[in-house]
């Protein structure tokens, strides 16, 4: 089954931010064959995890508890994690947990790996959506597994798909095991790194969602000073600003959304934060045209452009044409005290599925 990707635009200047993860889905040199097909995908690499045993080898490795897998080096500004494992499951069975098509035995049975908390819970969240929306007529039995040391297979295991013998006793084998069709009766010709039903529900949950915020309606003063501390009021409703490197969110550099303090609104994405140096959050960019406005401030002896959120009309800081040139050239200078930081694994439980595509 041949797959085809549209990659997304990235500036040639952009510096990488490659990262791996390990992926199980049965035979490495199927697993490997699919991924190095989804763009952002740099490399992937077959290989054993899991197992008691060091420098297992392709004569010992199930003896020693290991099962196949892949690690995945991957460019994050292309391709985020969850992505990838999106698009591992569409192209294993992931309904078997003890085998995998022909192969039988544990170390074919699929997993996915974690590294982080927030990890764990976005596998967990993504296999929960595909049993209760996918195309499966019985319950995933993805392993979730803290990430374990991978050892790389031997060299002529590598690329199996690829050599000229290699490639056709691959394509073969491919062809008997059943991978394919199995594909192609549960997916069809959906086989990229997203889920329909998230598609087909963008729009509405989109209006919904924006219904909500429109109607948003900001409390009296004396309600707004029991919510929020002193310094957030001031920032938010005074157009204060809050002392430079004080937020914990200049620093925050996990994959998210960050959201009004008060209305819940999405107003920018770790996709395009960056590090100022400035000791104020920064983002070359808000996640949308319309999240945010922005209104002339001629305070401070000079003039300056204010951004505010679009609903709660916060004040949040102001833009600044000394951004990154490859990126836009824009700095959205944020005051972190106005934001509420909203991790990628949380984002599905509150209600932010959507926005994922934003990361």
């Amino acid at each position: 089954m041949q797959t085809t990707q549209t990659k997304p635009e990235v500036n040639a200047t952009t510096t990488p931010d490659t990262r791996t993860m390990l992926v199980a889905g049965g035979c490495f040199w199927c697993v490997e064959s699919d991924l190095e097909k989804l763009p952002g995908v740099i490399e992937a690499i077959s290989g054993y995890a899991g197992g008691t045993t060091k420098h297992p080898t392709y004569e010992n490795y199930s003896k020693g508890g290991h099962k196949e897998v892949v690690e995945v080096t991957y460019d994050a500004n292309v391709v985020s994690f969850r992505e990838i494992a999106i698009y591992a499951l569409k192209h294993m069975d992931p309904t078997d947990g003890v085998g995998s098509f022909h192969d039988r035995g544990v170390y074919y049975g699929p997993a996915l790996y974690h590294e982080t908390n927030e990890e764990k819970q976005l596998i967990e969240s993504l296999i929960a959506t595909i049993d209760q929306n996918g195309p499966y007529d019985k319950p995933l039995e993805v392993a979730v597994l803290e990430r374990p040391t991978f050892w790389p297979a031997e060299d002529y295991h590598q690329n199996y798909y690829k050599g000229t013998l290699s490639g056709l006793k691959y394509q073969y084998y491919r062809n008997a095991s059943g991978r394919d069709s199995f594909i192609e009766k549960h997916w069809g010709p959906d086989t990229g790194p997203t889920l329909p039903w998230e598609n087909n529900l963008e729009t509405s949950m989109t209006q919904m969602n924006e219904a909500a915020w429109e109607n948003y309606e900001k409390p009296n003063d004396e309600t707004l000073k029991a919510t929020l501390d002193e310094l957030a009021y001031r920032v938010t409703q005074k157009e204060g600003t809050e002392r430079a490197g004080t937020s914990p969110l200049d620093k925050e550099y996990g994959r998210g959304i960050y959201v009004d303090i008060l209305s819940g609104e999405p107003l920018f994405s770790s996709r395009d934060k960056f590090d100022s140096g400035t000791g104020w959050p920064s983002f070359t960019a808000a996640i949308s045209a319309d999240a945010v406005t922005e209104h002339e401030d001629r305070k401070l002896f000079s003039t300056r452009t204010e951004i505010r959120s679009r609903y709660a009309d916060n004040h949040l800081g102001h833009v600044f044409p000394d951004g990154p040139t490859d990126r836009g050239g824009l700095r959205y200078c944020m005051n972190g005290v106005a934001l509420r930081f909203v991790p990628e694994a949380e984002m599905v439980a509150s209600g932010y599925e959507i926005y994922l595509k934003d990361l």
